[in-house]
Parts: structure tokens; C-alpha cells; sequence
């Protein structure tokens, strides 16, 4: 059994733009149709979907035959939930709500097999390492785990530089809807000044020498965030692309009745 490659990991170190959708749904057929799509990666989101461990081993189930990696976004960077990310499959994380460099740090060490990290030694019960049938799987795993953080306060964005200098981290995500709630423009992340804190991270998470990644339903915004060399972008979200194309056709046989959908430019 060969040890599966984080190529998702590869292709953020190649500076190769990625194109992802947000996984809400919590379903593995749901993913398996994603995976169908042509993505380069999915988020199984367990922060505001409601996933927990098992529903996220049967979307990594689910996508594991296609050509797209999934990225796991846990609800909190707990170090006993990374761990158990981890052991079922998760080769790349997304961490919410990271403030400071401290953060970053306890979360790398999460991610880590001892004596870099703290992560528990399981294997013989992981998926993870096809139960001890990955030939040297300990001393490989660290190098296939792909650390991203999220930038979603204001205090985040002060602390910006010294988290994107963190080793270990390989990669640093703006969120625009709690970012522009932080700023005071809550709801409205289209608001020049958020938009100007965005492009001014994007610019500084380069410059550490980090990838830099975004979620964005409005097509301008996400091409405009890729133009600024942002290579991980989300362009969609799985629950608003359904909602979407159901009011879309209940309202050819009902006249357009009901209220309208809220946007938003980042679901």
C-alpha cells in the first residue's frame, strides 16, 4: 500500500491556482457528485455544516476514487479533534478563527507525530495509515499534512504577518463574511474597506512566502482575488448553489412566488 500524496499540497507549493467548492450538505453522495464536477478541492465543512466524524469519513469516502482533494474545516483547532481528523484520512485542515502566531504554533504541533508534535501515535487503528499497511507511514506523515489557517478578526489581520511566519503552516485563508463582521460592515463584505484589508492580506500572506486562499460566490470578486495571486480560492458553496437552482425553478411554474433569496457575496 502506497502512502496517499497531499497533491493539493504540491500544487500550493508550485504557486498552481486551485479551484474549490464549499461542501455544506453533509452527505457522502452529495461530495461523491462534487468530486464528479471537475474541482481541484473540496472543503467538508464541520464549523457551520452539520458534520461530525462520521459524516466526514464518508465524504472522504465518497471522494477518495476522484482526482480532488478534500480539505476537512474542524469546528474549533482542538488538538484531540485534529487528531482524530487526521487518523480517519485528513491530509489538509483548515482552521477557523486563528488570532496569533501562538495559535498557529500549538496548531502545527497538533498536526505533528512526536517529538515535533503532540499528535497521538494510533496508526494500527487509522484509516489514515490503511491500519498499519503504509510501510513506514510514521515517519512519512508529516510531510503529506497540509496546515491552513483562517484570518477572520480584526485582531487576526494585526497579527497577520507573524502568523503567515509560522513554519509549518503552509498556507493562510481570509474570511470575508466574519472579516467583514470584525470591521464593522457585518453582512456586507463587498465594503471597500474590507475589501482593501483583504487585498492588503492577500499581498501579505505572499510575501511570507505562504499561499493565500478565499471563499467568494461573486465570480468578479473571486477572479479579481486570483488575479491578486491568491491560490487557493472557493468559488461556490454546495447548500446555496442547490437553494439556488430550486427557487430558480419553482419560480418558472409559480410566477416568482415567495420572498427572495438574501446575497451575499461570499455564499
Amino acid at each position: 500500500m502506497d502512502m496517499p500524496i497531499n497533491t493539493f499540497k504540491q500544487a500550493l507549493a508550485r504557486k498552481e491556482a486551485q479551484i474549490g467548492l464549499w461542501l455544506g450538505l453533509a452527505n457522502g453522495y452529495c461530495a461523491e457528485l462534487a468530486a464528479n464536477a471537475g474541482f481541484d478541492w473540496l472543503l467538508i465543512d464541520g464549523e457551520h455544516a452539520p458534520n461530525e466524524l462520521r459524516t466526514i469519513l464518508d465524504q472522504l469516502q465518497a471522494v477518495a476514487p476522484y482526482p480532488v482533494q478534500p480539505i476537512a474545516r474542524p469546528p474549533v483547532g482542538d488538538a484531540a479533534l485534529i487528531k482524530q481528523y487526521l487518523d480517519i484520512g485528513v491530509q489538509t485542515l483548515l482552521v477557523p478563527m486563528v488570532d496569533t502566531a501562538e495559535q498557529a504554533r500549538e496548531l502545527v504541533r497538533a498536526t505533528r507525530y512526536p517529538p515535533d508534535g503532540i499528535r497521538g501515535v494510533g496508526s494500527a487503528l487509522a484509516r489514515a495509515s490503511r491500519w498499519n499497511s503504509i510501510p513506514g507511514y510514521l515517519d512519512r506523515a508529516d510531510d503529506e499534512v497540509c496546515l491552513l489557517v483562517q484570518i477572520e478578526t480584526k485582531q487576526g489581520l494585526e497579527n497577520l504577518d507573524d502568523i503567515a511566519a509560522v513554519e509549518g503552516v503552509d498556507g493562510v485563508f481570509i474570511g470575508p463574511a466574519d472579516l467583514s463582521a470584525s470591521l464593522g460592515h457585518r453582512g456586507d463584505p463587498g465594503h471597500d474597506d474590507v475589501q482593501r484589508a483583504i487585498e492588503d492580506g492577500i499581498g501579505r500572506i505572499q510575501a511570507a512566502g505562504k499561499a493565500a486562499g478565499i471563499l467568494s460566490a461573486n465570480k468578479t470578486l473571486a477572479r479579481r482575488y486570483l488575479e491578486l495571486g491568491a491560490t487557493f480560492v472557493a468559488v461556490g458553496v454546495d447548500t446555496s448553489l442547490l437553494m439556488g437552482a430550486l427557487r430558480t425553478l419553482a419560480g418558472e411554474f409559480k410566477d416568482g412566488d415567495g420572498p427572495e433569496l438574501p446575497t451575499s457575496s461570499v455564499y
